[in-house]
């Protein structure tokens, strides 16, 4: 076994190096089973350049934030990824051989941060180089560390919007530290790419989105090498490294032809492959160390970051309300939000161009150096939030709740990755009136509640909004806050707690007849309805459910058997995975038994019209939950 630690390795042995890392994809993948084996080869070259002489990486620290960072937009090139951490020294060749795509082992089949040298779970393309951007994005801004960030991309991802989202705010931004290097292997999983080998259309395309563009023979190790050097000349751009190369390069049997994608070789063409690339190596090589050394890897995550610049301090916006006065949900977000970035300089803030509804744009006149615009966008909003969470920042990501829809993939995403995210949906449901159903977020409490590990947050007043806005900032996974447009009277006073996975209980008796659920602004509603019930002789039980996932079970179980099982649940959102089914999963978890419930909600498309009209058409005004309480007491059936 040969070790070279030096960044002046030669080019030799950096070809040597391509050749074991192609023999490691094909040995691992067939060991598997499974895998990506010529997906990895036509890329071995680029990799044993870039880690040899051009990746500023510390191995056996990394979480030093110094390092480069390095990541695998084509996650299903994982052979690829996995050889190369054995040809650096990290996992050894039989973790390699008898770990790769095994229950329970760490080699999973896409990358993920389960190893301390990938920043982020890939495998879903186009999604890599958005989370770059986010990376490069606190290198600049905020790290002010020197700190490069490479992106592997496949040809085939090249058809997601996402990327051009991705070089449009690269370019915005003016990250000249990103340097991305497309593998154009000119073959997709079912045959040749919408462009194939035309680098002219890939070079105007990524021109277009002012990108500075180098194109290269990707088996050259010589051209490499000088795209790379040229790359680490900053002038102000992004760099995008077009290499021209082979699917299953260096095995004649596989090269360039289609129907091998995603297949591992037979053993009897593995045995041929290998001995056709020179047999065996254990190579170990390393590359250059990152400018400023090494610092304590076992620091967590969060305390790792370099301090952001911040501009001098502001005077927070006051944080407390007048019972009684009324207060946008949304507002008060944007108020604690600028209230716990002068408390804690590693909050962030990002917004989709709708920072003045959101009030996202509170923050960004505070604190502008923490604040990112990401326009019409929102893959990348979501994306290079993920990239600040991987530099231990912690992100507030806001937009309204209709639009994240088109950042689920990222979201979900996110939770394999295992960042913190916070995520603010405003303009939710059919309480915002006249914009009608396009604007309408009647899916994200079920989107966010599906996402593994999640917390879905929905107060109904300023208060709440404040106490729920900071408990996010030491919340781990994908958090999501829903607020309102409307101004809603505020329920609750000053320094009132709200702890995740709690409720508040705002009406009770010893002989309640009827629980009356909601949150956000049908709880105004059942407030309202309960007066209504009270007039009747009436007594209604009101929760105010504003941590949907995780769930108050106990209060929902303990209301429940108070009155006889019957409960209208109402929520402004359609009624698959909202609130009301937050609420029956969780009592019929409990078992409890000779349950009555009603779910109001929003059943039909909605259309325009005022607030007050459309929740009294969709059926979750105060008086519709009044008439289902007094229907389930009468008659012990839903309305």
């Amino acid at each position: 076994m040969t070790t070279i630690t030096t960044p002046e390795t030669g080019l030799d042995t950096v070809a040597e190096l391509a050749a074991q890392l192609r023999v490691d994809a094909i040995r691992s993948s067939t060991s598997a089973g499974s895998g990506h084996p010529t997906s990895s080869m036509s890329a071995a070259d680029l990799l044993a350049v870039l880690v040899t002489r051009h990746l500023h990486y510390d191995w056996d620290n990394p979480h030093d934030p110094s390092n480069d960072h390095l990541i695998y937009s084509k996650g299903h090139a994982s052979p690829l990824v996995y050889s190369v951490f054995k040809a650096v020294g990290v996992i050894s060749d039989e973790e390699l051989m008898t770990g790769y795509r095994r229950f329970g082992r760490r080699l999973e089949g896409h990358p993920t941060p389960i190893l301390p040298w990938v920043d982020v779970a890939t495998g879903s393309l186009g999604q890599g180089l958005p989370d770059g951007v986010g990376v490069a994005l606190a290198g600049k801004y905020l790290d002010k560390f020197p700190y490069r960030v490479w992106v592997l991309c496949g040809d085939s991802e090249m058809a997601e919007g996402s990327i051009w989202e991705a070089l449009d705010k690269a370019s915005y931004y003016q990250l000249s530290s990103l340097v991305v290097i497309v593998d154009v292997n000119r073959l997709g999983q079912r045959g040749e790419t919408d462009l194939g080998w035309n680098l002219d259309a890939y070079t105007a395309r990524a021109e277009a989105f002012g990108a500075r563009v180098l194109t290269v023979d990707g088996h050259d190790v010589e051209a490499i090498d000088d795209a790379f050097t040229t790359a680490a000349r900053t002038d102000g751009k992004p760099t995008v490294i077009l290499a021209k190369t082979i699917k299953g390069k260096g095995f004649s049997e596989v090269e360039n032809r289609p129907n091998w994608h995603g297949k591992p070789l037979p053993a009897d063409m593995a045995g041929r492959a290998i001995a056709e690339l020179g047999g065996e190596r254990h190579l170990i090589l390393r590359g250059p160390l990152p400018p400023d050394g090494s610092t304590d890897s076992s620091a967590p995550a969060a305390d790792r970051a370099a301090q952001p610049h911040t501009t001098k301090p502001v005077e927070p916006p006051a944080t407390t309300y007048d019972v009684g006065a009324k207060v946008a949900t949304r507002k008060a977000y944007g108020d604690a939000l600028v209230a716990l970035g002068a408390r804690d300089p590693k909050v962030v803030a990002l917004d989709g161009e709708v920072s003045n509804s959101t009030y996202a744009s509170e923050f960004a006149k505070a604190y502008p150096d923490r604040y990112f615009e990401m326009f019409i966008a929102e893959q990348q909003m979501v994306a290079a939030a993920t990239g600040l969470a991987v530099r231990g920042y912690r992100p507030y990501a806001s937009t309204f709740a209709a639009f994240l829809t088109r950042a689920h993939d990222f979201i979900r995403m996110g939770a394999v990755s295992g960042v913190g995210l916070r995520l603010v949906g405003s303009h939710a449901g059919v309480e915002i009136g006249a914009d009608g159903p396009s604007q309408m977020g009647l899916e994200d409490l079920a989107m966010i509640r599906a996402v593994q590990g999640s917390t879905v947050l929905y107060p109904a007043d300023a208060t709440s909004t404040v106490a729920l806005t900071d408990a996010m900032a030491t919340t781990r996974g994908i958090s999501y806050l829903r607020t309102t447009r409307g101004n809603y009277p505020v329920l609750y006073p000053d320094g009132e707690s709200f702890p995740i996975g709690g409720s508040k209980t705002l009406r009770e008796t010893d002989h309640d007849q009827v629980t009356l659920i909601g949150a956000g602004v049908t709880l105004h509603a059942a407030l309202a309805a309960a007066d209504t019930l009270a007039d009747k002789g009436i007594t209604a039980r009101v929760i105010d459910l504003y941590s949907i996932k995780p769930i108050d079970g106990a209060a929902l179980a303990a209301a429940a058997n108070a009155t006889a099982g019957r409960i209208v649940v109402a929520e402004d959102h359609h009624p698959e995975g909202g609130l009301g089914s937050a609420v029956i999963d969780s009592l019929i978890t409990a078992r409890i038994p000779d349950l009555h419930i009603t779910h109001l909600a929003v059943r039909e498309m909605p259309g325009s019209g005022t607030g007050d009209e459309l929740l009294a058409w969709a059926g979750i005004d105060a008086d519709h939950i009044a008439a289902a309480a007094q229907a389930l007491i009468t008659t012990g059936d839903p309305a």
